[in-house]
């Protein structure tokens, strides 16, 4: 249901047929980048995050992690990862295939900036073992992020 459910939201953009399954798993960055056949960068992780009692996605690279000042600082609160349990339940998509393509309503998205150092990276379509190629402006527009923010760190040279 999950990749529908994906499926059906990049459809409104006019690329649900950027989406690719695979025989093999793709949910984590190193098995996506795998799959794809590119650098574990370009992977677009969804990290997802409780935020009072809602989720919060942050889309970012695949070599960033959440440095825990910057998220802090951008969301007023310690980063508190959603449990994998709940995950589904929060997001709309279970771990290994949260995107931002069809979360459930009330789901807040926002791009972090490692990823704007790439014309084309791959989210997952709501699967353990899909994905899709977007340039950043498409990803930008179907992910219907409310900003970006800069809350990740190890991706800037000398970090």
């Amino acid at each position: 249901m999950s990749l529908e459910k994906a499926v059906r939201h990049l459809a409104r953009y006019g690329l649900k047929e950027r989406v690719q399954q695979f025989d093999v798993s793709s949910a984590t960055v190193e098995l996506a980048a795998q799959a794809l056949g590119c650098e574990p960068a370009h992977i677009a992780k969804s990290l997802s995050f409780l935020v009072g009692d809602g989720a919060v996605l942050v889309v970012a690279a695949g070599d960033a992690k959440v440095d825990n000042p910057r998220y802090k600082a951008q969301f007023g609160t310690k980063a508190k990862m959603i449990p994998p349990a709940q995950v589904e339940q929060l997001v709309g998509h279970a771990v290994g295939g949260v995107c931002p393509f069809g979360v459930n309503e009330g789901v807040r998205v926002y791009l972090d900036e490692s990823l704007r150092r790439f014309d084309i990276v791959y989210p997952a379509a709501g699967t353990s073992n899909s994905a899709v190629r977007l340039h950043l402006p498409e990803l930008e527009k179907a992910s219907e992020a409310l900003g970006w923010v800069d809350v990740c760190k190890g991706w800037r040279e000398g970090e």
